[in-house]
C-alpha cells in the first residue's frame, strides 16, 4: 500500500478534502493531509486565493515542503489545484518519489527541472474547467512525453469537482476519479 501526502486546494482543508483522504485510507493507504492554512477554510475560491496571496504562495509551498520533510522519502505526492504546485515540485525534486497525482491543475514540468525517469503520474481535470483550461497544454505535454503519465479529462465538470463539500461537486465524475486514483495506487 502507498504512503501519500495530499495537499489541499485554495479553499483550504475542507471536509471534502478530508473525505477524499479518508476514502484512500479506507483502501489501505496511509494518507497525510497537512493543513497549509492553519485551520482556515473558505466557502468560495476567490477568498481562498486571496488568502494564499496574503500569506504568500512561497509560504504555502514552504509549509508543504516542511510537512513532507518529516515523512519517508518514498511518497506519492498528490494535490488539488493550488496544492498541485507543491505536489508536483516535491515529486520532481525530492528523492524517492513513487508517484504523482495532480488534480485540477498541472504545471509545466520544466518549472521544476525535468520529470524524473519512470515516475508514474495521473493528471485529472475538467474539460469545462476554466482554470484547468490554462493547464491543459502542460498536462497534455507531460502525458505525451512520459509513458508513465496518464491524463484523464472529465466532461461537464467545474473546478474542484471531486471535493464533496463544495457546490462544484460532480458525483459521477468524482467517483470515477477516485476509482482511477485507487487503481493507480494499487499498481505502485
Amino acid at each position: 500500500m502507498a504512503e501519500i501526502i495530499l495537499f489541499h486546494h485554495a479553499q483550504g482543508l475542507t471536509q471534502g478534502m478530508r473525505a477524499f483522504a479518508d476514502a484512500l485510507g479506507a483502501a489501505g493507504h496511509t494518507v497525510h493531509v497537512p493543513d497549509l492554512y492553519d485551520g482556515r477554510t473558505f466557502d468560495t475560491l476567490e477568498p481562498g486565493i486571496d488568502y494564499a496571496r496574503e500569506i504568500g504562495f512561497d509560504t504555502v509551498r514552504e509549509r508543504a515542503a516542511a510537512a513532507a520533510a518529516s515523512l519517508p522519502e518514498s511518497l506519492v505526492y498528490a494535490g488539488f489545484s493550488l496544492g498541485v504546485s507543491s505536489a508536483q515540485q516535491l515529486a520532481q525534486t525530492r528523492p524517492g518519489a513513487v508517484g504523482a497525482l495532480l488534480f485540477d491543475a498541472c504545471m509545466p514540468a520544466s518549472e521544476f527541472g525535468s520529470w524524473p525517469d519512470g515516475l508514474p503520474a495521473q493528471i485529472h481535470g475538467g474539460v469545462d474547467d476554466e482554470f484547468f483550461e490554462e493547464d491543459l497544454p502542460f498536462a497534455r505535454e507531460l502525458a505525451d512525453a512520459e509513458p508513465t503519465a496518464e491524463l484523464f479529462l472529465y466532461s461537464g465538470t467545474k473546478h474542484l469537482f471531486a471535493d464533496s463539500s463544495l457546490a462544484s461537486y460532480a458525483e459521477q465524475a468524482a467517483e470515477l476519479l477516485l476509482e482511477r486514483t485507487k487503481s493507480f495506487l494499487a499498481a505502485l
